[in-house]
């Protein structure tokens, strides 16, 4: 049975946010933030930065199994020293329409890819080609990219990159049908409108970001951070959907405190459990646990997680799959 053949009707923006809140992951599936996966990536002789790739189809099926909204995968074409940083490895295209063939209800996530450095029409048709085989479960979130390192290396101009932002925008928009000339097409063909969450402002204006982007991936930050980012959103994008993410350590002891760090905290099922009731209040839509620095086994922490926390977010009576309607849920309890 095909991928296409489990996917919902309803939009993937609809089933992002349906119940007012969610809770996805993100990749890559790995705890090598960690002193031990630290030794560990020494002693295989992996890159500083470069996850251990191992098990991330397994937990990729258990994530999807276990009812988590979304797995979202990060665009890092060239590895840089400097970040340390190589993301999931895997191109991130080929990579979700792997992932794509091995999972079933799980929406599917670019975090983000980065537009200007890219050959437009193929960008267009490798999001259309996921977007098909996984049965309309790709998220497109979308960026102008922070690495001035990479343009040259694809013959790209850094300064001009806002205007091929936009541009490549109108042609993901339209399915590049005013690009081509007739009768020139580009299969396969739309079964809906690609959503389009931007990271960041990607050298537009609010304004324009607002009009012309299905939702948004924030930077990871503090409930207080995200209420006024969330206002910020509403004031140009209305009700549409508003993401983000944590860099999680769940600790086993359900009731450990809380120790805040950049981008997100250590701390027990109970803390996560307040710090994300404090996000749905903040008008947040949907979050990204990102489990690099998380000491804990994997596959533990996501079945505790799915036992104990997923239930209380994700399973609400309410059938308003607004964006928004996170805060009215809040409001009503």
């Amino acid at each position: 049975m095909s991928p296409a053949s489990h996917a919902s009707n309803a939009s993937a923006l609809s089933r992002l946010t349906a119940g007012g809140f969610s809770i996805g992951v993100e990749a890559p599936l790995d705890n090598d933030w960690t002193p031990a996966g630290e030794l560990a990536r020494r002693n295989s002789g992996r890159l500083p930065g470069e996850p251990d790739m191992q098990h991330h189809a397994a937990l990729a099926k258990l994530v999807d199994q276990l009812g988590f909204r979304a797995l979202w995968v990060r665009d890092v074409p060239v590895y840089d020293p400097s970040f340390g940083d190589a993301a999931q490895v895997f191109e991130v295209f080929t990579y979700l329409g792997y992932l794509a063939g091995m999972t079933h209800d799980i929406l599917l996530g670019t975090a983000a890819v980065v537009l200007p450095i890219r050959e437009p029409l193929l960008t267009l048709k490798a999001a259309a080609t996921v977007q098909q085989l996984s049965g309309n479960r790709l998220l497109m979130g979308v960026a102008s990219g922070d690495r001035p390192v990479e343009y040259p290396l694809f013959g790209r101009d850094f300064p001009g990159r806002g205007a091929n932002f936009r541009n490549q925008v109108d042609l993901l928009r339209d399915h590049a049908r005013t690009h081509l000339p007739e009768p020139l097409d580009l299969l396969p063909r739309p079964s809906a409108p690609l959503p389009l969450l931007v990271a960041g402002l990607s050298q537009q204006t609010p304004a324009w970001i607002g009009q012309h982007m299905d939702g948004s991936l924030a930077f990871p930050g503090t409930p207080a951070e995200h209420a006024h980012r969330v206002a910020a959103w509403r004031a140009v994008a209305g009700a549409k959907p508003y993401a983000s993410f944590i860099h999680l350590e769940l600790d086993a002891r359900p009731d450990a405190p809380m120790k805040r760090w950049r981008f997100g905290f250590s701390g027990g099922r109970t803390a996560l459990i307040q710090e994300l009731q404090a996000m749905r209040a903040a008008g947040v839509d949907h979050i990204g646990l990102h489990v690099r620095r998380n000491q804990r086994p994997l596959d533990d922490t996501f079945h505790e997680i799915a036992e104990y926390v997923l239930p209380l977010f994700q399973n609400f009576a309410a059938t308003d799959n607004a964006p928004g309607a996170a805060m009215r849920a809040t409001a009503d309890a």
